[in-house]
């Protein structure tokens, strides 16, 4: 049974407020990081006798009393003699963490693990799949065990896969990439499957939770949703409607430019911060416009294909171990589960896209996520030949694959690129014998990868995919330096 952990940030929520509302640190993370020095009811205490008292210094209460986090690979420096394979080689033991103890906001885990590098202080769960694809070309198959060990940890005692390891990444998940992790690690190591069993149906019951309860006048719950015909598919959901720690001034400073309750649009921010892309104009009513964001009332066409590995994979792993009943229960829900996506996400006009449940029509963006059912085929050959020419004619860019063609400033769309979608596409085009494109976008990719590593001795979160002399930018926090998926990504292609 899962343990019930602590859901606050291990911060007094008033000093909260105040410290992100009066901008005490640039970052809106940093302080949720801080580890206190002494009892949280202490400095609660004396926050609220002192917060009164003229000339009170809010910067100061809070560096007395708080430990400012360090980023350990702050002072590394990379070697310009070495190539970006050899740097990034290098760079593992750099991003690598040893086995925690519990510390203001971090939740520990037992085994070692990667983290992205920069802000990012803790893993994430969907970019550590995709720095694993690095781990194993490096050898580092202790790693992806630790990482695999360490997310099954989590499963078992938080009942799911946060976020990331932080008390307040509580209450929503991440793009559900633990079924790919486990067939990763079964490439290397036999009947891998069938050991981590427990787990991954627990993975499914997260993400099915409420799925019996649904009915017409109840089409949606949680992270499920009835659509008419009486199919369920996903959508991406968090537990609680406040303002995120991490990002508290933000959430307060959009809620107040939005026509939506502010308990509305903090749980669509949260969402869509489960979602990974942490913002992008597929969440928006009006692409131009933040504050329409309505993430809950969406269906991801991205979701629903990972969703269909993971049943895909309950059914393989419960072949290994025997389990004719069970196999045959999870391919039924897939190949369902197939139907309703090719049904909700497909446009005769050559794209999968979004579906809205709520205004029951398929939203207007192309996004990468539209190329998943190429990565987990499910799109039909004739699908798979129209998408081919989309990504052709849309998306690909002297860079690489631009995330979507609409530029909004929000860093999930056009100019950037990111590292698991040029990935995703380039493994789902080769799935379908589309070779020259695939091969093309790696091309790009690297190149990219190369050109601002050789200029500035780093790899980073994102790129710039329509210029070849500008980096990545927009968003809530500048460009980020390490980088686990990106450095996971490259050495992949490079293989």
């Amino acid at each position: 049974m899962a343990v019930q952990l602590d859901t606050s940030p291990h911060i007094v929520k008033d000093l909260l407020e105040a410290v992100q509302l009066q901008h005490i640190f640039e970052d809106g993370k940093t302080f949720p990081d801080c580890l206190p020095k002494r009892a949280l009811a202490d400095i609660e205490q004396d926050y609220h006798q002192q917060k009164d008292i003229a000339n009170f210094d809010l910067k100061k209460f809070v560096l007395e009393n708080f430990s400012v986090p360090v980023t350990s690979a702050a002072a590394y420096k990379s070697d310009p003699e070495k190539s970006t394979t050899q740097h990034i080689h290098t760079l593992w033991n750099e991003l690598t963490r040893k086995p925690d103890q519990a510390a203001g906001s971090l939740i520990p885990l037992p085994h070692p693990y990667i983290v992205p590098g920069g802000r990012f202080r803790e893993i994430y769960y969907w970019d550590s799949y995709f720095t694993m694809l690095g781990l194993k070309v490096s050898s580092r198959t202790d790693l992806i065990q630790n990482m695999v060990d360490n997310f099954a940890y989590l499963i078992d005692t938080v009942g799911y896969i946060p976020n990331g390891n932080r008390t307040y990444y509580l209450g929503r998940s991440q793009p559900p990439f633990f079924s790919l992790m486990v067939k990763l690690l079964a490439e290397i190591k036999k009947n891998t499957l069938s050991k981590y069993i427990s787990h991954l149906e627990k993975e499914y019951a997260f993400w099915m939770r409420g799925s019996k309860e649904l009915s017409e006048k109840t089409p949606a719950l949680h992270r499920v949703v009835r659509l008419p015909d009486g199919n369920i598919l996903n959508r991406y959901w968090d537990e609680h409607n406040t303002p995120r720690p991490e990002s508290y001034k933000e959430d307060v400073e959009l809620a107040r430019h939005s026509i939506q309750q502010p308990e509305t649009v903090y749980r669509h921010l949260r969402a869509a911060a489960e979602s990974g892309w942490d913002f992008s104009s597929r969440w928006f009513k009006d692409e131009i416009l933040f504050s329409t964001i309505h993430t809950t009332e969406i269906i991801p066409v991205d979701l629903n294909c990972l969703l269909y590995h993971l049943e895909k994979t309950l059914a393989e792993a419960f072949q290994e171990s025997g389990n004719k009943t069970q196999t045959s229960h999870y391919l039924q829900l897939s190949n369902a589960r197939k139907a309703a996506i090719r049904k909700y996400c497909w446009n005769a006009g050559g794209f999968f896209f979004d579906y809205d449940f709520v205004a029951q029509q398929q939203k207007e963006a192309y996004t990468l996520a539209g190329i998943f059912p190429l990565f987990f085929e499910l799109a039909t050959p004739e699908q798979a030949m129209a998408l081919e020419q989309i990504v052709q004619t849309k998306f690909l860019k002297p860079g690489g694959l631009t995330t979507t063609i609409f530029n909004s400033a929000q860093q999930w769309d056009a100019p950037n690129g990111w590292a698991p979608l040029q990935w995703m596409s380039y493994k789902g085009l080769l799935n379908y014998g589309f070779d020259d494109l695939a091969k093309e976008i790696k091309t790009r990719w690297l190149q990219t990868n190369n050109r601002v590593y050789a200029e500035t001795g780093k790899m980073t979160e994102k790129y710039n995919v329509f210029s070849t002399k500008a980096e990545g930018g927009g968003g809530e926090y500048p460009n980020q330096d390490g980088f686990g998926w990106t450095n996971g990504v490259y050495l992949a292609m490079s293989e």
